[in-house]
Parts: C-alpha cells; sequence; structure tokens
C-alpha cells in the first residue's frame, strides 16, 4: 500500500504522515527531508542552485534513508543528517535546489526505490512532500492534500526552528513560507498541486490525533473496499 499527502510548507503533512504510519504498522518515508539532505550538500560544497551546480554537486552526494525502528534517519553519504537538515539556513534554499531538473529526476528515481522497498517489506508507506502523488506515486490509492491557513502554518514552522535552537521571528518564517509557497506553485519542473483523484483536508483547527485519525480512515476504507 502507497499512501502520499501532499501539500504546502506546514500543514501538518510530516507530523501526520509519520504518526500514521506507526499506527498502520507502516513506514514513514519523508520526502522533503531527502531533498533537504541534497540542500545541505550544495551548502558544503558551495555549489550554486543552478544546472551546472547541480551537475558539479549531485555526482559527489549520495542520499538514503534508514530505519531504526520506526524512526527514519537521514545519509548524505556515511553521515547521518537527520538533525543538520532541519535549519533555516537549508530551509532557504531547499525550494530553489528542488527545482532543478537533474535534481528531481535523481530524487524522483531513488524515493520509487526507497518506497517500493519499504511497502514490500512492511505492508505500506506513506510519504510526504509537494508532489508524491502527482510524480512519485500517481498510482497511490490513498492521496491526500493537506491545507491551512498560512499564519498556523508559519506559527507551526516557528516552534520547529525553535526547537532546533535557530533564532528567527514569527515575521521572518511567515515571508519564508510565502515565499516558498510561490516557489512551489509556479516553478516549471512538478509544481506543488493537488492530484485529481486526492482528499483536500484543512488541517488548521486540527489536532495532530485528528489529522492521523483522518488518514487512518481513508487507509482502512479503502482496504474494506477491497480496492
Amino acid at each position: 500500500m502507497i499512501v502520499t499527502i501532499d501539500g504546502p510548507a506546514g500543514s501538518g503533512k510530516s507530523t501526520t504522515a509519520r504518526r500514521a504510519a506507526a499506527r498502520l504498522d507502516y513506514v514513514y518515508l519523508d520526502t522533503g527531508a531527502m531533498y533537504r539532505a541534497v540542500a545541505l550538500g550544495f551548502l558544503r560544497a558551495e555549489a550554486p542552485a543552478t544546472p551546472s551546480g547541480a551537475n558539479a554537486a549531485l555526482p559527489t552526494l549520495e542520499v538514503d534513508v534508514q530505519y531504526e525502528g520506526e524512526a527514519m534517519q537521514v545519509f548524505l553519504g556515511d553521515e547521518e543528517v537527520t538533525d543538520r537538515i532541519r535549519t533555516a539556513e537549508v530551509g532557504s534554499i531547499v525550494s530553489d535546489i528542488s527545482t532543478l531538473a537533474p535534481v528531481r529526476a535523481y530524487m524522483v528515481e531513488q524515493q520509487r526505490r526507497i518506497g517500493r522497498e519499504q511497502a514490500e517489506r512492511h505492508g505500506g508507506v506513506v510519504l510526504d512532500g509537494r508532489d508524491t502523488g502527482t510524480v512519485v506515486f500517481p498510482e497511490a490509492p490513498v492521496k491526500i492534500f493537506m491545507v491551512a491557513d498560512i499564519d498556523e502554518r508559519a506559527r507551526r514552522r516557528l516552534q520547529e526552528y525553535e526547537a532546533a535552537g535557530e533564532e528567527v521571528t514569527f515575521d521572518e518564517v511567515r515571508t519564508e513560507i510565502e515565499e516558498r509557497d510561490r516557489q512551489d506553485r509556479t516553478r516549471n519542473i512538478a509544481p506543488l498541486r493537488r492530484a485529481d483523484d486526492a482528499t483536500v483536508f484543512d488541517t488548521t483547527d486540527c489536532t495532530i490525533a485528528e489529522q492521523v485519525g483522518f488518514v487512518v480512515d481513508r487507509v482502512k476504507a479503502h482496504e474494506e473496499r477491497g480496492t
């Protein structure tokens, strides 16, 4: 079973996908974290977010994931970078990096490989990102598109940065999300959009438990239909 959850930054995709996967005894694959690992690789290589920069940096990068129990760990080469990719510096460039054709081609290939391997091994995988239901797994039987008010999304992202020790303001985070939304929706390659067969879910006033319950109910309903 492949379950995709797409939507803009801060809409609740990652937390919901992670906990829903645990409830379903599936594996969670955070595709956004994989792109963040590539962005970290670009920063370390001092490579510009351009096609030529990608062609120079990608041959030196190897992104993969491993699982410690239910927890997904992100690797850049042999280095585990799960925490290092959650910084404002990485967040400020990841959208530019993810628009590059060489990067997307590489990442889609890796996401499909890992997703299929884990679904076969564990019975199911939950992915979240911006094009998991439209590009990576358009054949996924359960697709959800999460949305939320921008102020609520900024508040959530600010909490993440503060938990990581980053000193940023609400206005800075809100501006970052506004720009990220614009870039994600207008990029030429795999822009953020709802798949025609995806269910829209507004999480603005929802608790995490309600968000998780919504996803689990959709999966169980699909399983009961046997389609």
